[in-house]
């Protein structure tokens, strides 16, 4: 059987709140058009480190292997939401995010140490430089979207909502019609 997985970091709850009152802030200022959006559920929120896609279960021992190895290499990350933006930009969003600052550095290493480590299993590293984000939903039409980019620009003011990463987690992503659930199969910790 082949299973759809994923390796990220996930948020502490106070992080999901937070996202939960920056989705609010933005459905607000998308007015009618924040119903072209699919909102990401708050508490199903991660920082994606590397999309894996269908696997065969079998191969399970190795890559928890390799996750446990760049895991191991990496100190926990210090890190925050500091505001959100869009890809591929706020005047044609089609994903919005809440941005990550922190030891963003550490985390791009750790997602080359990912990368590193799931090579000789078969999987290709992404090839665009890591943008450390959190999707928050998706727009099915980047068009018509008002207010949108004036909201990006300021969404999340304030102070930072900031947690400390302390393990990588590798999930399996079970999609439906009512959106995706996420279950946690293993859990490697951030050790140093």
């Amino acid at each position: 059987m082949n299973l759809r997985l994923f390796v990220a970091l996930e948020p502490s709850e106070l992080i999901h709140r937070r996202l939960a009152a920056l989705q609010g802030e933005l459905r607000r200022a998308a007015g009618g058009a924040a119903e072209q959006v699919k909102w990401v559920s708050p508490e199903g929120v991660h920082l994606t480190l590397q999309f894996l896609g269908a696997v065969p279960e079998e191969r399970l021992p190795a890559i928890q292997g390799a996750v446990g190895r760049a895991a191991a290499g990496s100190a926990p990350l210090e890190l925050a939401v500091a505001g959100a933006g869009a890809f591929p930009s706020a005047r044609r969003a089609r994903v919005l995010w809440a941005a990550v600052a922190g030891d963003v550095a550490p985390l791009a290493a750790l997602v080359a140490a990912l990368g590193r480590e799931l090579a000789p299993l078969g999987f290709t590293p992404e090839e665009r430089p890591f943008a450390a984000h959190l999707t928050l939903g998706r727009a099915r039409d980047a068009r018509g979207l008002p207010g949108l980019a004036a909201a990006l620009a300021h969404a999340g003011g304030g102070t930072e909502a900031r947690w400390r990463a302390a393990e990588v987690v590798l999930f399996r992503s079970h999609l439906s019609p009512h959106g995706a659930r996420y279950e946690a199969l293993y859990r490697a910790p951030l050790g140093r």
